[in-house]
């Protein structure tokens, strides 16, 4: 065996037989909640931005946009980088992109543009899209393989861990001072001064996360030796081939829908939960976010339980039936707090579909999976593309008639689900990866 003294562990290239590292995994699970974090915290931006620069519900929703067109742009290239510096850089590199996106948000205050802050979105996007490029491969190849659904689901459940904590620090420190539109006929200079005093609420939580964000980097570039599971270079006949799998290229559309319509309800939840009467306050409705999220938490806790004993195509079905049901009658029937249970409750049953469709694509890749993971992870601009389509209906037909958008989505991935628990979409032929470590 080779021994790959240039490179982290899980670089490219043949590695020693030592097993991967177990005692990574909680170190793993650790980015998994920081990304889930700083995910949410759109939601929370949102209502304070479309309040400071005067948005309609569309020009809002192009801070999803920008915030997951990163996952288009970045996940190819993401893939192509991890295969050839493993893991672990990859991951480093990658925290420190997002803290430099963290840090855009300052500028982008002061100059009270949006555009600017759209701009950092992107950046801090770029910066996840690498992390989770390495890390979600990563958890699946950290022990049992027939397990893999399970640890992933574990993992995603810390990443729901984060992106219930981050609304309530979002609503605390952007949220709390309230939002305010400007007043009408304001001057152009008055305008300016306004806009940059109200998006000045926006910067002290972005500069504690760059903060955090380092300090998770330097931990992993103390760990980067650590035996991990090998990746080889991929090319671009390498995706060709990973598209022409219908595991592959059907989970991607899975992926795409479910990040979008997860994200197009979390994005519309303050709005919705005022428009419905369940509070009259932006601040309160913010911290409900948490709840949205945090039955996501508790679902893919109990996910990571239940996907021991059945089948995940069983699963994914089950919860994406019960998620679309949910949307339609929060859309068309229920008011007030009734409809706020309803719209909440939907995070519940999305908790197992991330990380079950990911895992349901990957299996049998071996040393493939890195590609895959990128084919994946490029499919998350869905949550680009679903929100911003939201936004087109609701300035059309309302907002609550809206939610029908993410419900056809999760009647897809309930077809999918099907599909795969009748065997009708194999996984591909088993080719098992190689573990690399340096001596």
């Amino acid at each position: 065996m080779h021994v790959n003294h240039p490179q982290d562990a899980g670089a490219a290239g043949t590695g020693t037989a030592t097993a991967p590292s177990s005692r990574l995994l909680p170190l793993v699970i650790t980015l998994f909640f920081a990304w889930g974090f700083c995910t949410v915290l759109v939601d929370v931006l949102i209502p304070k931005l479309k309040a400071t620069f005067s948005l309609n519900y569309a020009e809002a929703m192009l801070t999803q946009f920008c915030f997951f067109l990163a996952y288009f742009v970045v996940s190819i290239p993401a893939g192509l980088l991890v295969s050839r510096i493993g893991y672990l850089r990859g991951i480093v590199l990658g925290l420190l992109v997002m803290a430099g996106g963290c840090l855009m948000f300052s500028p982008a205050a002061s100059s009270g543009w949006y555009p600017a802050f759209l701009a950092a979105l992107f950046v801090l996007a770029g910066g996840i899209t690498l992390v989770q490029v390495a890390a979600n491969p990563l958890v699946a190849g950290l022990g049992d393989p027939a397990r893999a659904h399970s640890r992933l689901t574990l993992a995603q459940a810390f990443n729901s861990f984060g992106t219930m904590i981050g609304p309530l620090f979002g609503s605390a420190l952007i949220l709390a001072a309230g939002v305010s539109e400007p007043t009408p006929g304001m001057d152009a200079a008055a305008l300016a001064a306004f806009r940059v005093e109200q998006a000045g609420h926006v910067r002290l939580p972005y500069m504690i996360i760059a903060a955090v964000l380092v300090g998770l980097a330097a931990l992993c570039w103390w760990v980067r030796r650590s035996p991990v599971p090998a990746v080889r270079p991929v090319g671009h006949a390498d995706y060709r081939r990973l598209l022409g799998m219908p595991r592959v290229s059907l989970g991607a559309l899975s992926i795409f829908l479910y990040v979008g319509a997860e994200v197009a309800i979390g994005s519309a939840l303050v709005n919705y939960l005022i428009m419905a009467g369940a509070t009259s306050s932006e601040h309160a409705a913010g911290n409900l976010i948490a709840v949205y999220w945090g039955l996501a938490m508790v679902g893919r806790f109990i996910g990571s339980w239940v996907l021991r004993f059945v089948s995940p195509g069983l699963v994914l079905a089950v919860c994406a039936v019960c998620a679309a049901t949910l949307a339609v009658l929060a859309g068309t029937v229920l008011e007030g707090t009734v409809a706020a249970v309803a719209i909440l409750s939907i995070g519940l049953f999305n908790s197992v579909m991330f990380p079950t469709i990911f895992t349901l694509s990957i299996d049998g890749l071996g040393e493939d999976t890195p590609g895959a993971s990128g084919i994946l992870c490029l499919a998350i601009v869905g949550g680009a593309i679903v929100p911003l389509l939201m936004g087109l209906a609701a300035d059309r037909i309302g907002l609550a008639l809206a939610l029908l958008v993410p419900a056809v989505c999760y009647l897809w991935i309930a077809a999918y689900g099907l599909l795969v628990k009748a065997g009708m979409i194999g996984s591909a032929p088993a080719a098992p990866a190689p573990v690399a470590s340096d001596a």
